[in-house]
């Protein structure tokens, strides 16, 4: 081997090892990232926070982090406060330049976390870990554009929420009632008072009105009904795996004899933000583009689940459960445990849709993936060919738990389409692919 090609490999190999050196840190870096969301995710199942807080917190918080990034690199990172339909009344803090990037993003995801999450503290020493590495000028910027944020947010009516109107459930056998075991009061019935970030309004994306109640045989409420019962009553075991492992009720409680015990699960949009960590691992994607996934996908979330909940109180649809107790089978209980809110429309189907559609964009339309986000919780890990085959799943899960008719399921698809088309049209100019 003569010197120039012997000179020439050398170099060749170490190009190659630097690059892949340097995926290897990029991969690490985004790593972190995703394990700090698996800590906040932590928290709020630890809280039992509801499912349309939870999105709130993540929106929020990854916000933070993402606004950092854009003063970083405002070409290829837009920031998203210039299309919200909100304006931000403060003015974004001077841009810092940063040593260390990777750690100023952690920092400011988990510093608002620990602001806004009700055990926040919890993450006290994830921030202090990160102290170590960044600079004093550097911090009091992070917490800056944090508590921009958190100001931000504090104005989009959360904190008002305890001082509108108790709901009182409506009388009227078609009207949603508390089921058992706890009969809990309706979660959040004035969620929809709570301004999105790119919705115009809550009712911005109304569905079809549910199909009427109506007891009568031959009506197409009765069919529905007994579509409920009859693959309920199957006992299939695949169905009833695929009902358990979308289940994501933080609401959950076991009852043995008088004694009740609360069973702590994930939220359907933890399993979602779940699995754009499994997607953006398995991708290999840079700590900002890992960055920009989540923080895309936690907006969207947000802006369906007011969606959604804005029809869940307009219809204020009875569950399967409590009609089928009265009418059919008075011992009959659904696989999963009824959520404490009106059924119309399905929760799982409007965010799951709306998931698939911006990760779907993301990733490509055939990505692959295995999910282990239900793992903890003593679930079987499932394999996906698709984010749309992933939510497809998910949905038809809520009538093989026997929570949902399938109209509320074959509408929440459509809305959570529909919110998750108006929102890519709005930030298409954001997508650093």
């Amino acid at each position: 081997m003569s010197k120039v090609v012997r000179k020439t490999f050398l170099l060749f190999l170490f190009a190659l090892f630097f690059q892949s050196h340097l995926s290897f840190g990029q991969r690490s870096k985004s790593k972190a990232y995703i394990a700090d969301l698996k800590a906040i995710t932590d928290i709020m199942v630890y809280d039992v926070t509801s499912p349309v807080a939870a999105v709130r917190y993540y929106a929020y918080s990854t916000l933070a982090s993402y606004e950092i990034l854009t003063l970083q690199e405002n070409e290829k990172y837009p920031s998203f406060f210039a299309i919200f339909q909100r304006p931000l009344k403060d003015p974004l803090p001077q841009r810092v330049q940063l040593k260390n990037e990777a750690a100023a993003y952690r920092y400011a995801l988990l510093f608002s976390a620990s602001k806004l999450l009700p055990s926040g503290k919890k993450l006290i020493p994830r921030i202090e870990s990160l102290k170590q590495e960044l600079e004093e000028k550097e911090m009091l910027f992070i917490e800056q554009m944090a508590q921009t944020v958190i100001e931000y947010a504090n104005q989009d009516g959360f904190l008002q929420l305890n001082n509108l109107k108790r709901y009182t459930p409506k009388r009227g056998p078609a009207f949603w009632q508390p089921t058992k075991p706890a009969y809990m009061a309706p979660v959040e019935p004035n969620w929809n008072s709570l301004t999105p970030f790119f919705l115009k309004s809550a009712d911005q994306f109304l569905t079809k009105p549910p199909v009427q109640y109506d007891l009568n045989p031959a009506s197409d409420f009765y069919k529905l009904l007994l579509e409920v019962k009859e693959v309920t009553d199957e006992n299939d075991e695949e169905k009833n795996e695929i009902a358990a492992f979308w289940d994501c009720n933080p609401y959950a409680i076991s009852q043995i004899g008088h004694l009740e015990f609360g069973l702590k699960k994930i939220s359907p949009g933890g399993h979602w933000m779940g699995i754009a960590g499994i997607a953006a691992r398995k991708a290999r994607l840079n700590l900002n583009k890992t960055i920009f996934t989540h923080t895309l996908l936690a907006l969207v979330l947000h802006d369906a689940f007011i969606a959604c909940w804005d029809e869940k109180y307009r219809s204020d649809r009875v569950r399967p459960e409590t009609v089928i107790n009265r009418h059919l089978d008075k011992r009959w209980s659904p696989l999963l445990q009824t959520p404490p809110f009106p059924e119309y429309v399905s929760g799982h189907s409007v965010v799951s849709s709306a998931s698939a559609e911006i990760l779907t964009l993301i990733f490509g339309p055939n990505f692959s993936f295995r999910d282990t986000t239900e793992k903890e919780f003593g679930l079987k890990t499932r394999s996906y060919k698709s984010f749309n085959q992933a939510a497809e799943e998910a949905c038809i899960s809520r009538l093989y738990g026997g929570i949902h008719y399938r109209d509320a399921i074959d509408e929440g698809v459509e809305q959570g389409k529909k919110v998750a088309s108006f929102i890519i049209a709005k930030t298409k100019a954001h997508f650093p692919y």
